[in-house]
């Protein structure tokens, strides 16, 4: 019998790194004697650390290393976190497994204060996620927001030499990491809807590797993957990218899929939400749109300062 490979492409950041050996545990787990390989990328995110991800075309500049990867065969699969993928895949490569999702809700942290609520006037707040600024604005106009880039352990050490008064980071890298500790508090997804996909990780692979689609399926979250898939569906339809905030977040119910998606305006912090149920992810997702849509939320995508 021949022994199964596979090779995993990851950045190098602590959580990438984190998040593809969980992956490969979860493969040894399922497939005795399995060799599984970690290779490590640097991407373009990582390159431009200091700069706002907006301004140089979003969060897709995190996968394009690892999807080169694939296609030229130096890696097999690509660990992803889903919130970081674009709706769309190139040529050849398809989206093969969504695994469970962590908590997808946003966290404050701060070391001496212990809630939003409770930031006195004027505090620096470090986020470079518009989706966040907007939410904050939303809550407490009365801060001040600052572009926060780089990995979990930097964004803390930043707080800690007192850059910030406090950040907002994602609960799911926070917990995965073992910093839960550091959690002040847990915003509520009622006022701080996630992005797409937080919380949850994506398996990316060769669209004609049949051996690669069957090892890594058994990881398929079937609820994850619908509410992933309704999220995603709905930021195509908007035409979402980096320029304007949006937020989507789907949930299971009594059986029912529930998606609840905003649109912001990142300059004016105009913003647009709704909530819709259905049993049909892509359907869910698209008539979410169409009612952003009507409502005027290409206005806010346009990102107009006025």
């Amino acid at each position: 019998m021949v022994q199964e490979t596979l090779r995993i492409a990851t950045r190098k950041s602590q959580l990438a790194l984190w998040q593809a050996h969980y992956i490969r545990q979860k493969l040894e787990q399922l497939y005795s004697g399995i060799i599984i390989e970690i290779v490590p990328l640097i991407t373009e995110g990582d390159r431009l650390l200091s700069a706002r991800l907006a301004d140089f075309g979003g969060k897709g500049l995190f996968v394009k290393e690892l999807e080169q990867a694939l296609l030229s065969n130096q890696a097999d699969i690509a660990v992803h976190s889903m919130k970081d993928l674009p709706v769309s895949f190139p040529d050849r490569l398809m989206l093969g497994a969504i695994c469970q999702r962590e908590d997808p809700r946003d966290v404050f942290i701060a070391n001496h204060h212990s809630s939003l609520k409770l930031l006195p006037k004027g505090a620096r707040v470090g986020t470079s996620s518009l989706r966040r600024q907007c939410q904050l604005r939303r809550c407490r106009d009365d801060i001040e927001l600052i572009n926060l880039r780089g990995n979990v352990d930097t964004r803390l050490r930043k707080l800690d030499e007192e850059e910030f008064d406090a950040i907002i980071l994602a609960a799911a890298g926070v917990k995965r990491l073992g910093f839960a500790d550091r959690i002040s508090e847990f915003l509520p997804e009622e006022s701080f809807i996630p992005a797409v996909g937080q919380g949850a990780l994506g398996i990316e692979c060769r669209d004609q590797d049949d051996r690669v689609a069957k090892l890594i399926w058994p990881l398929n979250h079937l609820e994850t993957a619908l509410c992933v898939t309704a999220e995603r569906r709905m930021n195509e339809c908007l035409g979402g990218g980096c320029h304007a905030p949006i937020a989507a977040h789907a949930t299971f119910e009594n059986d029912n899929l529930v998606l609840r998606g905003m649109v912001a305006n990142p300059f004016t912090y105009e913003y647009l939400e709704d909530e819709i149920s259905g049993s049909d992810p892509q359907e869910v997702g698209l008539e979410l749109a169409e009612r952003l849509l009507a409502k005027g939320a290409k206005k806010l995508l346009a990102g107009d300062k006025h």
